[in-house]
């Protein structure tokens, strides 16, 4: 069956697009992938692929850290951005507002703060004093690692569940209590589905970056905690060794699209399950 393009398509106004992704995603690929499968002359070698099992446990931590901070978030953002949807405009209006405000901030400012607030003679370690706790240790730690994540990173889950909270078709969660559902099986058989969109978009959002940070593990981990990221970095700012940093860049690369199809696929067999009250 022939497929017929849309009725609005229009190849002239696509071009841009069309020239902007291949000059700033494609080009960069293929550069990675060339960087990769070559030594500095530019020979073809495999040597950048067999150095990466020596990363394999930084690739774990990395995934383990980000994979704790995602859920953290999504434990945070779900119930938050539920009561969110059913406060009245004005006010959800003002938590918007608050919530976006952080994002308005420089990345390294926010970072800095923690520094100030989880130091040995930071906020939190001075008010345990005048209570004679501490000081205690929450700086250079992977609890503070994480904590960094979730802070930075918490905002890009909230927004993408509380608009698809928004677009809850109230007539079904009625329905749902017609039919004597209770409030777990409405969350679970109607609101979670329909919601589905909104929580695979903030889960990616927030795995991304945080599998390829590497500046708040150098901050609030202080260097003592390696993340993939870090390596990457220092293939490409200290080693100068851009052939190895791509090499690894590309696995990372591999395993986050990985994990998004995997992601994708959980998220399309419960939209598809979605509705049935059993």
């Amino acid at each position: 069956m022939n497929k017929s393009k849309p009725k609005n398509y229009n190849p002239i106004i696509c071009t841009p697009y069309t020239v902007w992704s291949i000059i700033f995603i494609v080009v960069p690929l293929i550069m990675v992938a060339y960087y990769a499968f070559t030594d500095k002359s530019g020979a073809f070698t495999l040597a950048n692929i067999a150095e990466l099992p020596r990363y394999a446990k930084t690739f774990g931590i990395s995934l383990l850290y980000s994979a704790i901070a995602t859920v953290v978030c999504l434990i945070i953002s779900y119930p938050l951005a539920y009561f969110m949807s059913n406060m009245k405009a004005t006010p959800q209006r003002m938590l918007s507002m608050l919530i976006m405000v952080p994002m308005w901030m420089n990345f390294l400012i926010r970072t800095y703060s923690w520094i100030t607030i989880l130091a040995n003679t930071g906020i939190i370690n001075n008010l345990l004093s005048k209570i004679g706790i501490g000081p205690v240790k929450l700086i250079n730690t992977p609890g503070a690692i994480i904590l960094g994540m979730v802070y930075n990173f918490l905002p890009y889950m909230i927004l993408p569940i509380y608009t698809a909270m928004l677009k809850l078709d109230h007539s079904l969660l009625e329905a749902a209590d017609d039919l004597g559902a209770s409030p777990i099986t409405r969350l679970k058989k109607v609101i979670f589905p329909l919601t589905m969109p909104g929580v695979i978009s903030g889960i990616t959002m927030v795995f991304v970056p945080c599998i390829s940070t590497f500046y708040i593990s150098q901050k609030l981990g202080g260097g003592k905690t390696m993340l993939i990221g870090d390596v990457i970095e220092m293939q490409f700012q200290s080693a100068y060794n851009y052939n190895l940093g791509a090499a690894i860049s590309l696995v990372l690369m591999i395993l986050i699209l990985i994990s998004l199809a995997v992601m994708n696929h959980f998220a399309d067999n419960d939209e598809n399950a979605g509705g049935l009250l059993v």
